[in-house]
């Protein structure tokens, strides 16, 4: 079991740099906020594009497909198995409509004719307009939100994550918010998630060589196993928080503004410039094809 490996979300690829990597963090961190924000009021088929996108977009830059294969997998397994359940759930509107017009009359309007409100109808699943499109809005927004979120982490430093956050926030200075004590923040929690990683795997492989029976346990030892697991893991964190504490302690670290650590050289470049134009053009069409009809 090694979840550094068969679950590294959040974790930072180092190699091969792609031409995502090379994309200024501030570019890329507009990028993710507009996938955060654009299935807000969007249609279904706009929701569908953003999954495509995403997908064409790991393609296209090349990343291993060790690394994406089993992110991508799982997660685009449970966005479809959401999608089955959301659509085969009730839709929440139990009214039975009733046309004006007789059944004789409906048949020469081909508008009224050809539409069905209900889909699909088999046994107890039915599958109704709404409940489609209420499960396609929770399957595509639940692999949107978190596969882009995914993708910034794997291919941005946490330093470059910092450096652009420090810069993007710099006007709020003026209002006395301190900016270079969050960015640093940031940076240690960024820093903390592989330690947190480490900790769970040391801890699961230590429960797993023991050979613990769980069946003569019962259901009151094994929560007292895991209970007495979760305590030990807590501990370890907490010492892992002190050591960091020291050691920034004894190198002089005494205030993020005393130490001012040059993290990354924020420059636009040619390539920044197209991502930028590419993004202006993507929320125009989103305005103009993607809002809620």
């Amino acid at each position: 079991m090694d979840l550094l490996r068969s679950l590294p979300m959040g974790l930072y690829l180092e190699q091969p740099l792609t031409w995502l990597h090379r994309l200024d963090p501030r570019v890329k961190l507009a990028w993710l906020l507009s996938f955060l924000l654009m299935p807000i009021l969007a249609n279904s088929a706009w929701r569908i594009m953003l999954v495509g996108l995403l997908v064409l977009i790991t393609l296209a830059a090349k990343i291993p497909l060790r690394v994406w294969r089993q992110q991508m997998g799982w997660l685009l397994t449970v966005a479809f198995f959401v999608l089955l359940l959301g659509a085969a759930s009730p839709d929440t509107l139990s009214i039975d409509y009733q046309p004006r017009l007789p059944s004789d009359e409906l048949s020469f309007i081909p508008q009224l004719s050809d539409y069905q409100y209900v889909l699909f109808q088999r046994g107890p699943i039915t599958v109704t307009r709404r409940s489609l499109v209420l499960a396609i809005r929770l399957s595509t927004i639940l692999f949107t939100l978190i596969y882009s979120t995914n993708l910034f982490l794997l291919t941005t430093a946490p330093e470059e994550i910092t450096a652009g956050m420090e810069s993007l926030m710099r006007p709020l200075r003026w209002f006395k918010f301190p900016v270079t004590e969050v960015a640093l923040t940031l940076t240690l929690s960024l820093r903390f998630i592989p330690l947190v990683l480490e900790e769970v795997q040391n801890l699961a492989r230590s429960v797993r060589t023991r050979a613990i029976n769980w069946k003569k346990l019962g259901l009151k030892g094994a929560v007292k196993v895991w209970m007495m697991v979760a305590e030990r893991l807590l501990e370890n964190l907490l010492l892992r928080a002190e050591q960091m504490a020291n050691a920034m302690m004894v190198r002089g670290f005494t205030s993020p503004n005393e130490h001012r650590v040059q993290w990354h050289d924020l420059r636009l470049r040619s390539r920044d410039w197209i991502a930028i134009v590419c993004l202006i053009a993507f929320w125009s069409a989103r305005f103009v094809w993607g809002n809620e009809a």
